[in-house]
Formats: structure tokens, C-alpha cells, sequence
């Protein structure tokens, strides 16, 4: 069905049930134009434009929310890098005369960029211009949070942004290291799984909007390198909050070392997703 707007007119529309996240639009002149809704969510240009030129554009935008995000993440993410690899490195750790309360620390400070960047996202999303179907709306006040449950890049941010609450919680009570098995497994461990399960969530949507279906093979999209590097994060969080569990019997399931190695690798996982966040951002070559 034909929909007419200030996108144009849609001729075609593509994307993981229920969401649309691709139209073809029919512009004045009979020419054909392919929107994607991560790109314009972000109100980006298409990325298909040279890799150097984008690597070097992309190091310094600070006028560009988009650099802002990634840069933040990237933050968050190479300190939840380092808390876990002096966190299996306790030589390591001793050599900076760093303890598990001082790891904690760390990993603690690392929760602050990831809940700042994902609340910019999700601003982001709640004020990017309507993307859903039928007569465009005439422009709105500002929205801190807004509520968007058709748009899957809406969601996807939503989820995110609570997923970083809880690890503030969790990360903030993991500094104390005077809890017993049960307060450590209410406190530390059932915000660690709730918030990675909505980290899940939240990346395969975003994974899903570039793919403009359920799963696709896009090695030439930058973005789809964005969500995939993220998704990955996502899955390894996820593994390491099922590890974390402590149980009252010594030999009970958990296992601290693996936990530990998935966060690190997790956070690695986030780290490249947000540092190509940069070069994604970057303004297209003429």
C-alpha cells in the first residue's frame, strides 16, 4: 500500500515483524530512495562511503551527538575491560595496589558512561523525526524519554537504558566485599541477570533494525559491524551474569573465572561497536 508524506511516497517497506525498519520512497522525478530507520533515527547520511575517509572524519565530531554516544560507550566499556582484566590478573592488580573493593570500583565508574550514553540514545530516539506509518505529525516539544513502542530503535534504546540502571545497582553493590552468598546473590547477581537479559533484548532489535529482518548477512554495512560488535556484548553479558550466580555449596554451580573472562569479553564487544560508532557518524564524502 502507497503512503504519501514528507518521506515521499512508500512504495515499499521491509522489516522484522511487527517493525518496519526500511521504505522505499518515491520522490518528485520518479527517483527512488532507500531509508533506512537506524540511519534516520540518527539522522545520518547513508554509510557507504570510504572506510579511510570515515576512520578519519569520524576521530573528532564533538558537535555530533552520534560521536558523543559512542564516544561515552566507548568509555564505559574500556573501563568494564579493565576492572575484568585486573580482576583475572591479580598479580596484576597487586602490582597497582589495587583491591577487590578498588576492582569494584572500577567497574562501578565503568556503569556511569554506559547509563549516560544509553540515556543520549534514547533521547535521541524519543526526539528523532516520525518514522512511524501514516500522516506525518506537525513537530513536538522536546521529550526526555517519550514513548515510542512501534519504532524497534525506541525500544531497543529503552531497553538498553534500564538494562544500565540495574548495573549501576548491581556494580555499585558489587564494591562491598563483606556480603554473604544470599545478599551478594540478591543484591549483585539478580540485577546482573535482569539487566543483561534487557541488554539482549535490546541488542538484537538493534541487530534486527539494520538487517531489515529477524537475521541477515551485511558485511558491507558499517552499521550492521555496529550491532553485530554490540550483539555480541550483549551474549557474552549474559553468559557471565548466568556464571556469576554464588551458591552456598562450595562445589554449586558458578564460576567466578568464567563470569570475569565473559565480562571481558563482553566489554571488548561493546568497545569496537562504539569506537566504529565514530567513523558511522562521520558526515559522507561529496
Amino acid at each position: 500500500m502507497q503512503q504519501s508524506g514528507d518521506q515521499g511516497t512508500i512504495v515499499e517497506s521491509a522489516g522484522p515483524w511487527p517493525f518496519i525498519t526500511q521504505k522505499v520512497a518515491l520522490r518528485a522525478g520518479g527517483l527512488r530512495e532507500t531509508v533506512s530507520a537506524r540511519l534516520h533515527r540518527k539522522g545520518l547520511a547513508s554509510t557507504a562511503s570510504l572506510v579511510e575517509h570515515r576512520l578519519l572524519a569520524g576521530l573528532w565530531q564533538p558537535r555530533r551527538l552520534n560521536w558523543w554516544i559512542g564516544t561515552v560507550f566507548a568509555l564505559g566499556a574500556a573501563l568494564f575491560a579493565l576492572g575484568s582484566v585486573l580482576s583475572l590478573a591479580p598479580e596484576l592488580a597487586h602490582c597497582v595496589s589495587m583491591d577487590n573493593a578498588a576492582i569494584g570500583a572500577v567497574y562501578f565508574a565503568g556503569s556511569i558512561p554506559f547509563t549516560t550514553a544509553a540515556y543520549l540514545q534514547l533521547y535521541q530516539a524519543a526526539n528523532a523525526p516520525a518514522w512511524e506509518a501514516g500522516p506525518q505529525q506537525p513537530p513536538r516539544a522536546r521529550r526526555w524519554l517519550g514513548w515510542r513502542p512501534r519504532n524497534i530503535g525506541w525500544v531497543s534504546c529503552a531497553l538498553q537504558f534500564a538494562g544500565t540502571l540495574l548495573f549501576n545497582i548491581n556494580t555499585f553493590d558489587g564494591m562491598r566485599t563483606d556480603m554473604g552468598w544470599l545478599r551478594e546473590d540478591v543484591a549483585v547477581w539478580a540485577p546482573d541477570v535482569v539487566g543483561s537479559v534487557l541488554f539482549l533484548a535490546s541488542g538484537y532489535l538493534a541487530f534486527a533494525e539494520t538487517c531489515h529482518r529477524h537475521f541477515a548477512w551485511l558485511p558491507a554495512s558499517l552499521s550492521w559491524w555496529v550491532t553485530s560488535f554490540n550483539l555480541l556484548g550483549c551474549v557474552a553479558f549474559m553468559v557471565s551474569a548466568v556464571y556469576a550466580f554464588v551458591s552456598p555449596d562450595p562445589g554449586g554451580f558458578g564460576d567466578g573465572t568464567l563470569a570475569v573472562a565473559f565480562t571481558l569479553v563482553g566489554a571488548l564487544g561493546f568497545l569496537a561497536g562504539s569506537l566504529l560508532m565514530l567513523p558511522e557518524a562521520a558526515p559522507a564524502r561529496a
